[in-house]
């Protein structure tokens, strides 16, 4: 075979490739289980008190089962908030409170939209963000 046709072919093969695997995971990375489900973003929980102690629990209740118990993402459900998107600089804290309270068109990822979360009150929500902040800060992320 030519060199010029291998070079075709390995770019065809690496498009296939790629193609089923963003097909399968959404392109996204792979990670833990999480609820029965892959977990997306793998994360080194902090040691949590105050305000990021009370969003874990408030997340557990309204944001894991799409956002996973460790913000890590749950696969075919929702994105990882423990990623670069959703650094301070690109998502500050405004977008947290929007998402919640309004939903968020999709836009970094395809997972459909977000619908509002209703029954999170202020507090839990300013707490929420604070645990997501806590566990993003720990990981890198800011």
């Amino acid at each position: 075979m030519k060199p010029s046709r291998i070079g075709l072919l390995m770019a065809v093969l690496a498009a296939c490739a790629a193609a089923l695997w963003s097909a399968t995971q959404g392109g996204r990375a792979g990670g833990g289980p999480q609820g029965g489900r892959a977990a997306i973003a793998e994360v080194t929980m902090p040691a949590l008190s105050g305000a990021a102690a009370r969003g874990a629990s408030a997340f557990g209740e309204n944001c894991a089962a799409c956002h996973g118990a460790d913000a890590g993402g749950v696969s075919g459900k929702g994105p990882p908030l423990i990623h670069a998107y959703y650094e301070p600089g690109h998502h500050g804290d405004m977008s947290f409170r929007l998402a919640v309270r309004r939903g968020v068109r999709a836009h970094h990822w395809r997972f459909g939209d977000m619908p509002a979360i209703d029954g999170v009150s202020d507090a839990a929500l300013e707490e929420i963000i604070a645990y997501v902040r806590a566990v993003q800060k720990a990981n890198g992320i800011f």
